[in-house]
């Protein structure tokens, strides 16, 4: 299928740093980890409650 290399991955990391500059890569790393997390509980069947109350601030 489709693979990445080194380049097409650093091509990648370069255009979100242009996008979204270096002030917002934290909160964005964080949000793509959490989103991980919460993914692979949810393969495993684990019960993801701790998510629900952050949705709920989001949302307000």
């Amino acid at each position: 299928m489709f693979r990445m290399g080194p380049w097409e991955i650093g091509l990648i990391l370069l255009i979100v740093l242009i996008i979204f500059g270096v002030g917002k890569l934290p909160q964005i790393g964080g949000a793509v980890g959490k989103s991980i997390r919460q993914f692979r509980k949810a393969q495993h069947g684990e019960d993801i409650e701790e998510a629900k109350p952050e949705v709920k601030n989001q949302v307000n």
